[in-house]
């Protein structure tokens, strides 16, 4: 593979401190508890190595007692605050970084809710998304700049601490009657001890962070891979296609397809093996022992000058607890460095995920509120292609809604029929001409109030593991007498006299062990009263009763006027029998509407595709 060039230092801290102030702007607990939890633990310890060499230091010298029940009495009290502190920022940070990871896909959701619905609906979208799950579920992406401030905190800390404890040890002079010990004394070999020191110390993560580059600059293999794994990982725990994956085996395909397969990415014979057998495996022993050669010439500098008389046992222990604090304080500052260049791979996607510009012109004009209900709404000469296709999915669609009246919008699938919907309800803008809300285009007026004078059930719809009250309602506070009203008129009042709570029911079992599952027939009227509780001037329901029995289905077209009552209604379905229903009919077939009329109308024209249609379904009722 190509390396990628590493990122440059101000390129790493320009990345690293944004993604810090996003997660900072929305979570500032979860960052600040965690800063004051690593201060304290990164300058405690020392409090204990400088307290305990004291006690040592006065059992190898005087061994007064008063001054040794003195300084073991400071150390249980000292030792007493640390572990309070520690209790404390410990609980504080975990009481603020409770489910992180959530917090995380908070933000991704936050931009995905503030987010233009063609982008939503892109493909892009959808791969930056993954990228981002996938990446901070193995550790990378936003969460590592977190642990890489936090590491960088620490270290920063931990290495003022050492050295507050460990100038003496250099300072310390070894007496002149030593003989060659006094070269210890030397200010050149002072200079070169620090400087091998220093140099070891600075080796040991340079090695570690060049054999964690692989990782970074695998990052488009890793993320296909981690996205694969979790496709084929994790068929096996969803519910909704437990069936199939029994009925079919596809539990042979996810493990042909990913576990067998050893040259995959994660495989003993892929890439990422060869390199932890290679020279990302080098680099992490030869770290590990440049570790331990830093201990070796602590321990023989130390020992060195006590043995020439610079100080005594109790000294010897707080200078080789605190050099090697030194030492790793420096390590960790270069290995979480490093840790946080490397991060900057993982960080794209989610900057290119947050700086999707939002390009669809939100409008200023207030929509009128009208009692009367009266919005005229125009398609005037409207053609649409979606984004990256060439292909029209509508091409020139002229129309008018009369108010309170109720439309079927027909035509076989592929025919434009949802496209015509999601552009009724400004979820796309027109490729071509415009269309009119009393007379005005909709682009110019306000977006969220223009989407508010609809209630919509797609095709897609989806009900939440909450009380069946709080779906319908969409809110936590509702008007309970409402929420009934539209059950009994979206025909679910047979079904919910079986629940022991009501209105109060969770459904599904998501947050609750007596959860209850709906049919799809069931969901779906669920859906039509949520519609009905919106109750917004225009009702579009796309498919209602495409998971319903016949019985079911005659009981929601028998009371249509009733469901409807003053609202402008669209009715999308492929039973041309609920079509009979309606005042009017439109009729799309490849983008286009060729037809529009009543059912009668539209049945008299025996070479319409509404008549077509309509005895491709009849013949299977009669004879």
């Amino acid at each position: 593979m190509k390396n990628k060039k590493q990122a440059s230092w101000k390129t790493v801290f320009r990345m690293n401190h944004r993604a810090l102030t996003v997660f900072y702007r929305r979570y500032p607990g979860a960052v600040i508890s965690r800063f004051c939890s690593v201060i304290w633990n990164s300058l405690t310890p020392y409090v204990g190595i400088y307290l305990s060499a004291l006690v040592i230091e006065e059992l190898a010298g005087e061994r007064n007692a008063a001054r040794l029940q003195m300084l073991v009495l400071v150390n249980l009290l000292a030792a007493a605050v640390v572990a309070l502190g520690s209790a404390f920022f410990e609980k504080w940070k975990g009481t603020q970084n409770a489910g992180i990871m959530l917090k995380m896909e908070h933000i991704c959701a936050e931009k995905l809710f503030g987010m233009d619905y063609v982008d939503v609906d892109s493909t892009q979208t959808a791969e930056y998304l993954s990228a981002i799950r996938q990446n901070y579920s193995v550790g990378w992406g936003l969460y590592r700049v977190i642990l890489g401030y936090e590491e960088l905190c620490s270290a920063l800390f931990t290495l003022l601490g050492g050295i507050s404890l460990t100038i003496t040890l250099f300072t310390s002079r070894v007496p002149e009657t030593a003989g060659t010990y006094t070269l210890l004394n030397h200010p050149i070999f002072v200079v070169i001890i620090i400087g091998v020191m220093l140099a070891i110390t600075y080796l040991a993560p340079v090695l570690a962070n060049k054999g964690e580059r692989y990782w970074a600059i695998s990052a488009g293999n890793l993320q296909l891979a981690n996205r694969l794994f979790g496709f084929y990982g994790f068929r096996g725990y969803q519910r909704e296609i437990a069936t199939d994956m029994r009925i079919y085996r596809q539990d042979r395909i996810c493990a042909l397809c990913f576990r067998e397969n050893k040259a995959k990415t994660f495989g003993s014979k892929s890439l990422m093996a060869k390199y932890g057998r290679g020279p990302m495996g080098l680099y992490k022993a030869g770290s590990a022992a440049v570790s331990m050669i830093f201990t070796g010439v602590v321990y023989g500098f130390v020992c060195l000058k006590a043995l020439g008389g610079a100080f005594g046992l109790g000294a010897v222990t707080q200078y080789v607890a605190s050099i090697t604090k030194v030492s790793v304080g420096v390590a960790n500052m270069v290995s979480a460095w490093g840790s946080m260049q490397n991060n900057t791979a993982f960080l794209e996607p989610v900057f290119a995920f947050l700086d999707i510009p939002n390009k669809m012109y939100q409008g200023s004009l207030t929509v009128e509120k009208r009692r009367d209900r009266k919005y005229h709404v125009e398609f005037r000469n409207v053609s649409f292609r979606y984004p990256g296709s060439d292909t029209y999915a509508l091409r020139n669609v002229n129309m008018k809604f009369e108010i309170g009246k109720r439309l079927a919008v027909v035509g076989m699938n592929g025919s434009g029929k949802t496209t015509f919907i999601k552009l009724l309800c400004r979820l796309y803008d027109p490729t071509e001409g415009e269309i009119l809300l009393n007379g005005i285009d909709i682009r110019k007026y306000n977006y969220r109030e223009y989407m508010d004078i609809f209630s919509v059930v797609f095709q897609d719809f989806r009900l939440l593991g909450l009380k069946l009250g709080e779906n319908v309602a969409s809110r936590v506070d509702y008007d309970r007498e409402r929420v009934l009203d539209c059950l009994e008129k979206a025909g679910f009042s047979e079904r919910l006299a079986e629940l022991t709570d009501g209105i109060d029911t969770y459904l599904y079992k998501d947050f609750a062990a007596d959860g209850v599952d709906l049919s799809g027939g069931e969901a779906q009227k669920v859906a039509i009263a949520r519609a009905l509780y919106k109750d917004a001037p225009f009702i579009i329901l796309d498919e209602p009763t495409a998971a319903l029995d016949p019985i079911a289905e005659a009981e929601i077209y028998s009371k249509f006027d009733e469901i409807a009552g003053d609202k402008t209604a669209i009715y999308i379905s492929h039973r041309l029998s609920s079509c009979k229903f309606c005042d009017e009919i439109v009729v799309f077939h490849e983008g286009e509407v060729i037809q529009q009329g009543t059912h009668a109308a539209l049945l008299d024209d025996t070479n319409g595709k509404y008549y077509e249609l309509w005895n491709a379904q009849a013949q299977y009722y009669t004879d």
